[in-house]
């Protein structure tokens, strides 16, 4: 498939999808034949453990030309770069409020993960619990270089920049305002469609993104399972020499091949790469008074031993309407317990109205107290009540239990704001007890 050609998709978050490049390539009744179609080979991959209950299970079955084994007869280490693994022994924990300018563009030719910095870290891949924030940069495609990553399953956001992801399963292609996600021990390789790119990855350690209960709110709303897509198969073939990066415990492994390892011609299961466009969300929210927490706004949840309490919630501040009466409606100030690595996608994050800019980030650690600048706690308490609509914005929130440390490279790059703080310096006391 050319570059120029559009792609196709499965829909449905977490089904059970079946799809072959060649008519005929599924084996019908049985995953594992004697001998499989056109001389497969049948290959499982598991994302959870075997006994894992049936609603929780993710798992694949692969049809493939050569098997994966082959991707793994030698490897050796490689410099990581920039790229950071918790628990980072390097990093610091991030005890006041942060936040960082986008990253410039380079004019050398960079690929995806030449392009991959790690901004902070927090609980275990080996134990499988936390996540990490990374921003990339990229220009240049990865062509005959594909990666695995077995420490998390990565969640994409793009912030300037098309992107096609050639998978084991098939291809997606995602613009700013779409997200996608690649499973845990997926081989992809990343393309560059349209010049300079950026943007920022989730690196999730424990368990799979899911789409979050809706309690009280019923059974429609938030992000609607039909609004996900899924890649069908497509494969690809010829001996032509490539290499495979494999990241295992925070360390990158090189190997040599013979051929593509995306040689996959069918498959079937609920273990597959998806998509989603973020301005299909179906926002909540108050229509009396006060403002709602920001969980109301979660796209998916990755939850933790603890009830109610995330691993990690991918959280969108995406176009909506303002019409609750009386009420301060800018996000509160406010400690949490929880983490938040935030980012803005395009447009004017209400709380921050100067110095968050697109492709930027903040950090407000758990305890950190945080909340909106002068200027927009100024404007959310002086101005007229009337209904308002947050239009052409789209801000995210990698949000998590875990508290973060932030790397050598995030405290020391020149686009750290080391006046952040100013924004709050301005806010006088207003007690008045004779008001």
């Amino acid at each position: 498939m050319t570059m120029t050609e559009k792609l196709t998709y499965m829909t449905g978050f977490g089904n059970e999808h079946s799809t072959e490049a060649i008519p005929g390539a599924l084996p019908i009744g049985q995953n594992s034949p004697q001998q499989p179609p056109f001389g497969l080979y049948s290959e499982l991959l598991s994302g959870t453990a075997f006994t894992a209950p049936r609603s929780q299970n993710r798992r694949t079955w692969f049809y493939r030309i050569r098997p994966s084994v082959k991707s793994r007869l030698a490897t050796q280490p490689i410099d990581s770069g920039h790229v950071c693994t918790a628990p980072d022994q390097t990093g610091q924990p991030a005890v006041t409020a942060l936040r960082w300018n986008p990253p410039d563009f380079s004019n050398e030719k960079r690929e995806f993960l030449a392009g991959w910095k790690t901004m902070a870290t927090s609980g275990s891949a080996m134990l499988q619990r936390g996540m990490a924030a990374h921003i990339y940069t990229c220009n240049q495609s990865m062509d005959r270089r594909y990666m695995q990553n077995v420490d998390g399953e990565l969640l994409v956001v793009p912030q300037t920049g098309s992107l096609r992801f050639r998978t084991e399963a098939g291809m997606l292609e995602i613009n700013p305002g779409e997200i996608c996600v690649i499973p845990k021990g997926y081989k992809f390789a990343v393309d560059v469609l349209d010049g300079d790119s950026r943007g920022y990855i989730c690196e999730n350690y424990g368990s799979h993104l899911q789409l979050p209960e809706l309690g009280p709110i019923g059974s429609n709303g938030l992000a609607n399972a039909r609004d996900f897509q899924y890649p069908v198969a497509a494969y690809e073939e010829g001996d032509k020499a490539c290499e495979l990066v494999v990241k295992a415990n925070g360390q990158l492994f090189i190997s040599s091949l013979e051929s593509s390892p995306l040689d996959v011609v069918a498959w079937h299961g609920n273990l597959a790469p998806y998509k989603y466009d973020l301005t299909r969300f179906n926002v909540m929210g108050s229509i009396s008074f006060d403002h709602p927490d920001p969980s109301i706004y979660t796209v998916l949840h990755s939850p933790s031993g603890i009830p109610g309490t995330a691993n990690l919630d991918f959280v969108i501040f995406p176009p909506r309407w303002l019409v609750s009466e009386n009420t301060f409606r800018p996000p509160w100030f406010h400690s949490n317990v929880m983490s938040e690595f935030m980012g803005l996608i395009y447009g004017q994050y209400d709380s921050k109205p100067e110095g968050f800019l697109p492709g930027g980030s903040s950090l407000h650690n758990s305890m950190v107290p945080h909340g909106p600048d002068e200027e927009a706690f100024t404007n959310g308490t002086n101005k007229a009540l009337e209904p308002e609509k947050l239009d052409q914005t789209m801000a995210f929130m990698f949000e998590s239990r875990y508290c973060f440390t932030t790397t050598e490279l995030a405290m020391t790059t020149g686009t750290l704001q080391t006046d952040y703080a100013d924004c709050w310096r301005s806010l006088k006391s207003r007690f008045d007890p004779a008001q």
